[in-house]
């Protein structure tokens, strides 16, 4: 029987790949997406209309009916709907709420209600750790922080504390639609796998200051456009490729009720870290050009240094 898959969030960046994924796998693959972020919805919508036999619906997950319409018949569902740029959270929290904690809200209601046992992967953030993160010690190199306790040079864990801390209103709304995830599974039973992510970057990845720094970096770099540094430029990053993700979402899959509402740290861990004054030199090597660089202020919460333990991932 052909796999029914829903992708929220289906035309960004990750939500896109992800139907590409499924939709050579074989499955019956439903995208829905708002179309919020323009330039990223427009390509990637053309490109997978163009390529592969999937029914793109333009909506949004704050929809509560056409959320449990869509729902009703899948047997994955992969939220990768979300309002997340930290700047826009600030500047419009109840919108933020509403796209990443109510909308979240709605795909659980939706699966508890389906007439299948859906599993759902839930595209969550490191941001839920906020503030905490730079309370740890770190020492300064020339151009990276490095975390200075040794009991965290695997990096961060699941268990890590999320408490008496700021996290900006998008670590929040992200983190209440988190645990949300892990209750549901846990009082109903539903199929949750919660994924708290890092940096995750390749193809199709149309970066801007906000959202998507690598390739935002690298855009800018190859146009020759001015890029803004919130910060020293030392902050740390461990970065996965899109690929390596999609792999882990399938693995989950096919793995759910073993582990269902189950956290999982997931991006390059301490192998795969870069700064940002790290890649610039990168890109000036491999383009032979480098952009005029300025520097402002640090942004609320932005974490000095932030990799992921992948031990339990693993």
């Amino acid at each position: 029987m052909t796999e029914k898959v829903l992708v929220t969030g289906g035309v960004g960046f990750i939500g896109s790949h992800v139907a590409e994924f499924y939709a050579e796998k074989g499955a019956d693959v439903t995208v829905l997406d708002n179309l919020s972020r323009e330039n990223t919805a427009r390509y990637n919508w053309n490109y997978l209309r163009e390529n592969y036999a999937i029914t793109l619906i333009r909506g949004d997950i704050r929809n509560q009916k056409k959320v449990e319409e869509l729902i009703r018949n899948k047997d994955l569902i992969v939220n990768c709907a979300a309002q997340v740029a930290v700047t826009t959270s600030i500047e419009n929290p109840r919108e933020d709420f509403e796209s990443n904690t109510l909308g979240t809200f709605n795909i659980l209601e939706g699966a508890r209600n389906s007439e299948k046992d859906p599993t759902i992967i839930h595209c969550s953030t490191n941001k839920v750790y906020g503030e905490n993160v730079n309370e740890l010690e770190v020492e300064k190199k020339k151009n990276r922080y490095v975390f200075f306790d040794k009991k965290y040079r695997e990096g961060i864990p699941e268990n890590f504390s999320i408490d008496l801390c700021e996290h900006t209103p998008y670590g929040c709304s992200k983190l209440a639609g988190d645990i949300y995830m892990q209750d549901y599974a846990k009082l109903y039973g539903l199929k949750t796998g919660i994924f708290r992510m890092s940096c995750i970057y390749g193809t199709r990845q149309f970066g801007t200051e906000d959202q998507g720094w690598l390739a935002h970096f690298a855009i800018s770099t190859l146009q020759g456009n001015p890029i803004t540094i919130y910060g020293d430029g030392k902050q740390v990053r461990d970065v996965l490729y899109i690929t390596d993700l999609l792999n882990v979402y399938d693995l989950f899959k096919e793995n759910s009720k073993k582990f269902r509402g189950e956290v999982f740290n997931i991006g390059g861990g301490r192998e795969n870290t870069v700064s940002l004054l790290e890649l610039l030199n990168i890109l000036e090597e491999k383009i032979g050009k480098r952009s005029k660089i300025t520097f402002e202020d640090w942004r609320p919460s932005d974490q000095k240094v932030y990799i992921s333990d992948i031990s339990k991932a693993k």
